[in-house]
C-alpha cells in the first residue's frame, strides 16, 4: 500500500535515513509509528537462540512495514532491518490515525494490504510445514510473480538471493542452491550469473 509522500507529509511525517544493517524498531518494541519505504530495502526478521535468522518478509519502496501493530498494544514480533540504503517516511501513531480516519480511502487501501499481508503469511505458514524444499522455493516464487509480475507467461527475475531465500524458507543455502539447480535442469527456472527466472 502506498500513501502519497504529500499526504504523508500534510499529516507531519518526516523523512529518516537508515544506513544498510540498520535497525529501524526491535522485536519487543511497542508501535509508535507509521514507516513507509520511499526507497531501499528492509528485511523483517528474527534470531533462533542459535544466532540463525529467519525472514519473515523482505519490503521495497512504496510498502509500510508493521503497521498492523498500530493497531494493538502489543509489541514487534520481528526486527525491522534496512538492508540497504533506505529512506523511510515516518508518521506517529496519532497522526497516522488522523489521516486514517479523515481519508476512508486510505482506510480502504490499508484494509486491503493487510488481507494481502495476512494472505502471505497463511502461504508461508503452510509453506513451512513442509519438507520438501523444491515445494518450499516454488511457492516463494509463484507468489512473487503473481504479486509482481503482470504477465505470468513472461520469465520473471527472482528478486532475492539465494542466502534472502533460504532464511524465507528456513532451509540453509547449500540446500537452495541444489534444489534451484535442480529446478533448472526440470526447465522449472533458467539461471544466467547470478540471477534466477522463473
Amino acid at each position: 500500500m502506498i500513501i502519497s509522500e504529500d499526504l504523508l507529509l500534510a499529516y507531519g511525517g518526516e523523512y529518516e535515513s537508515y544506513s544498510p544493517n540498520e535497525t529501524i524498531f526491535s522485536e519487543g518494541s511497542f508501535a509508535k509509528f507509521y514507516f513507509q519505504i520511499v526507497n531501499g530495502v528492509v528485511e523483517l526478521n528474527n534470531y533462533h537462540e542459535d544466532g540463525k535468522e529467519f525472514t519473515q518478509n523482505i519490503l521495497s519502496d512504496g510498502q509500510s512495514i508493521g503497521e498492523s501493530l498500530l493497531f494493538n498494544d502489543k509489541p514487534y514480533p520481528m526486527n525491522a532491518v534496512a538492508k540497504t540504503q533506505c529512506t523511510i517516511l515516518k508518521l506517529s501513531q496519532s497522526d497516522f490515525f488522523s489521516l486514517i480516519h479523515q481519508n476512508k480511502d486510505v482506510m480502504m487501501d490499508m484494509f486491503r494490504c493487510m488481507a494481502d499481508r495476512l494472505y502471505y503469511k497463511y502461504l508461508m505458514l503452510f509453506n513451512i510445514s513442509s519438507t520438501d524444499p523444491q515445494f518450499k522455493i516454488k511457492t516463494i516464487m509463484d507468489y512473487l510473480k503473481a504479486t509482481q509480475c503482470n504477465d505470468r507467461n513472461q520469465a520473471f527475475q527472482v528478486p532475492y538471493t539465494r542466502q534472502q531465500i533460504a532464511n524465507l524458507t528456513g532451509l540453509r543455502v547449500e540446500t537452495v542452491i541444489r534444489t534451484v539447480k535442480k529446478m533448472e535442469s526440470e526447465n522449472m527456472v533458467k539461471i544466467e550469473g547470478r540471477k534466477i527466472f522463473y
